[in-house]
């Protein structure tokens, strides 16, 4: 299938390359030069303007948008919503606020433009090998393209939530349990290190990651980032908050739902930018290890 991809960074391009691999006719933009550069490197081919990339797709044009949420994702739905033609596909996939991309829907129903919110997680290793999407909107478009979804995804990797904005809702809800996942993986191995014992941090989360309770990918990731840098000397304990927790928070507030692990992890992130844990410093080395975060560096 044809589908022009809008971001070309990080995830945009790894999904480039997922879908190409899969056959996938990509023809990529981005703003960046260096971003267009970089996917031509890898044989996606890339357009200089929305206009072009518009202009390249047959037929009925599937536009899969990869920016940032916010104002980036606001400028470019918008610019799209006034190019496209009726019956036309918009993959919104930037982790918006499911508020948003309902408001966005409505825009796009209005001009008979077919709208889905696509909730993606697995990271950047995902994005490229088999993601896990979490899909609202249209049945229709999204019938249309189950086969694309299901070539990019991991085995049951995909789900059609429900209505718009149901994607993105599951996605900010996957990332507050993220939060309290790490904050509380975090805790354990600054206990751990600040025992008397003696431990191998690798060897510790790799014992914890084979056939106990708490296993799982971000007790493998621990095991990686201790095996690369066994006290995390590289790090400094401060941990930037996307924005998903903090609207998980808010909108279980408006639903009068206790979420307090949830809540006390974002806390604990905004503490991060005055303290130089040893939970943070995990937090931050797991956040680099799935998503490729930036982090601060010790000095």
């Amino acid at each position: 299938m044809q589908i022009g991809l809008v971001g070309l960074g990080k995830m945009g391009l790894n999904l480039g390359l997922n879908l190409k691999d899969h056959n996938h006719d990509v023809i990529g933009f981005d703003l960046s030069k260096e971003a267009r550069a970089k996917a031509d490197e890898e044989k996606i081919n890339t357009v200089d303007s929305m206009d072009a990339l518009i202009n390249k797709l047959d037929g009925r044009k599937v536009l899969w948008v990869m920016v940032p949420s916010g104002e980036p994702t606001e400028e470019t739905v918008n610019i799209l919503l006034d190019k496209l033609e009726a019956g036309d596909i918009l993959i919104e996939a930037g982790n918006s606020n499911f508020n948003d991309s309902i408001r966005r829907a409505q825009k796009a129903k209005e001009k008979d433009i077919k709208y889905l919110d696509v909730g993606t997680s697995g990271g950047t290793s995902g994005a490229r090998n088999g993601a896990c999407l979490m899909i609202g909107g249209d049945k229709e478009a999204y019938a249309f393209l189950e086969p694309v979804f299901k070539d990019i995804s991991i085995e049951k990797g995909y789900l059609h939530a429900g209505e718009n904005g149901s994607g993105h809702f599951l996605k900010m809800v996957h990332n507050g349990i993220e939060y309290g996942m790490m904050q509380a993986i975090g805790e354990g191995f600054q206990l751990v290190e600040e025992s008397d014992f003696d431990f191998n941090l690798p060897d510790v989360a790799s014992i914890w990651n084979h056939g106990s309770v708490i296993r799982g990918w971000l007790m493998e990731l621990a095991q990686s980032q201790f095996e690369q840098s066994p006290k995390l000397a590289n790090y400094r304990g401060i941990v930037a908050a996307s924005g998903e927790a903090k609207w998980t928070v808010e909108t279980a507030l408006n639903m009068e739902v206790a979420v307090p692990v949830i809540a006390l992890s974002l806390m604990m992130r905004n503490r991060s930018q005055e303290d130089d844990s040893f939970s943070a410093k995990v937090v931050a080395a797991l956040r680099n290890g799935f998503g490729g975060h930036s982090f601060v560096e010790s000095e």
